[in-house]
């Protein structure tokens, strides 16, 4: 994921604001971290590059 997409990404559950949390990056993209929504307390996972923003369904 490239940091850039932060200035247009929001969680899709309240359209809040999301968090970055960088745990592995090259010179071009994040590679492993998450994104985290601190309205509505959803964790949002970033592996391989690719940020997996579905929704959570509860269990």
């Amino acid at each position: 994921m490239k940091r850039s997409l932060m200035d247009i990404l929001c969680c899709p559950v309240c359209k809040g604001d999301l968090v970055l949390r960088v745990d592995t990056e090259d010179e071009k993209e994040i590679l492993e971290g998450n994104l985290n929504c601190a309205a509505c307390h959803v964790d949002y996972p970033i592996h391989e590059g690719i940020p997996n923003l579905l929704p959570q369904t509860p269990k």
